[in-house]
């Protein structure tokens, strides 16, 4: 998915961090490309903020394996409501189908202001499924937006929307009562946002995906909006007491309704090209 809670056990974490479960979006429909023959400009943004992921991912996370690291600098509902550093210990936890025992991570001091964890769990995430399916749609689907917002608006677009998207989350959590001392983390709100600004931007626009076994072109509304809809259906469902599996919906529709919003204060509507006429 794009935005996951770490509502796991040690064991899991172990298995998870090698092979993390793909995006609940890819399992419908994976994008292979688009048409970029009507850019620009090169997508410099992007491909920062993807090796920052990349970086943060191998080097800071030890590719998941440094949950210290993981647990100080998530996002904890809890911290943000409160505004305080929340520090607890490791607990050990029976699973009662198989009898085994378990150290469930305590969440570890934050070196920096709780509300900072907001922008910087966008930039981790929870094994190597997990941002491969992220970095996909970021490398897809940005640069086009990019080019159209212009590089530092690209910026600023991704970083708000991610952070509107964080709170969504955690005041669903608050709403709720769930999941306020589980860490979340990744790209989650950006990318939904991502993909709403370039429904908007680039309705008609062909995206090649794999459905099933099936390549085929679809116009980005189309994929774009089958994602949407999964998400509302999945939100809905954890809602009425379903499972969702460690998936943060809240912070996709959050993200997601937030790009639909700002998307046109970030790109506005390109002047048509003039012809100049010289006349004898």
């Amino acid at each position: 998915m794009l935005f996951t809670s770490l509502s796991v056990n040690n064991s899991k974490w172990n298995d998870s961090l090698a092979s993390f479960p793909l995006p609940s979006y890819i399992y419908i429909m994976i994008p292979l490309r688009d048409d970029n023959s009507d850019r620009r400009s090169t997508p410099v943004v992007n491909y920062l903020i993807i090796a920052a992921n990349i970086f943060v991912f191998m080097f800071l996370q030890d590719f998941g394996t440094n949950y210290e690291f993981t647990y100080a600098y998530s996002t904890v509902p809890a911290e943000i409501l409160t505004g305080k550093d929340i520090v607890t210990e490791g607990k050990i936890i029976r699973d009662a189908s198989s009898g085994e025992s378990y150290v469930l991570p305590g969440l570890s001091p934050t070196p920096i202001s709780v509300y900072l964890t907001l922008i910087t769990s966008m930039f981790m995430h929870g094994g190597i499924g997990h941002i491969l399916g992220n970095m996909l749609y970021l490398l897809i689907f940005g640069d086009n937006v990019e080019d159209r917002m212009g590089h530092l608006r690209y910026l600023f677009f991704y970083i708000l929307c991610g952070v509107i998207a964080s709170l969504a989350h955690v005041f669903s959590c608050s709403i709720f009562g769930n999941s306020l001392y589980v860490p979340s983390l990744g790209a989650s709100g950006a990318i939904s946002a991502i993909l709403a600004a370039y429904m908007v931007l680039f309705p008609g626009k062909r995206v090649l995906v794999l459905i099933l076994r099936f390549i085929t072109p679809v116009p980005a509304v189309l994929a774009i909006g089958v994602w949407f809809l999964f998400q509302l259906i999945n939100g809905l469902w954890m809602l009425g007491g379903g499972s969702g599996g460690g998936v943060a919906y809240a912070a996709h529709i959050g993200g997601f309704l937030a790009g639909l919003a700002l998307v046109r204060l970030f790109a506005p509507r390109r002047r048509p090209r003039y012809v100049e006429w010289y006349y004898g």
